[in-house]
């Protein structure tokens, strides 16, 4: 198994940036898949999730401006980062989560199974 994101980088506040995740999973689409940050200093948090329905949650912290997709067809995850600002700078990791059909997806960041490298995210003027 293996996760692979892409597309962070440095950002003006209010700006946009887009994050994508490559799943190298058998089954990709019995995932929940989720977006998670951490910022120096700080525990890592999650950001959105998204189960095999296409059922997404958000932190509070982002709704409104983040927006989930998952690609079964490519086994890719995305994250629409919209109206970004400086406490959005984190590296923000890709994760993934066996669950049964019907099910939502965990909150618990050790039920994630298996983790991406991260990709560094930085919104400053």
């Amino acid at each position: 198994v293996q996760l692979v994101e892409s597309g962070g980088g440095l950002v003006q506040p209010g700006g946009p940036l887009r994050l994508s995740c490559a799943a190298s999973i058998r089954d990709y689409s019995r995932y929940c898949m989720g977006w998670f940050r951490q910022a120096p200093g700080k525990e890592r948090e999650g950001v959105a999730t998204i189960d095999r329905d296409g059922r997404a949650t958000y932190a509070d912290s982002v709704k409104g401006r983040f927006t989930i997709s998952r690609d079964n067809a490519q086994n890719t995850l995305s994250l629409q980062m919209d109206s970004l600002k400086p406490e959005d700078t984190a590296m923000y990791y890709c994760a993934a989560a066996y669950i049964r059909p019907g099910a939502q997806c965990p909150a618990r960041r050790d039920a994630y199974a298996f983790w991406g490298q991260g990709t560094q995210v930085t919104v400053s003027s």
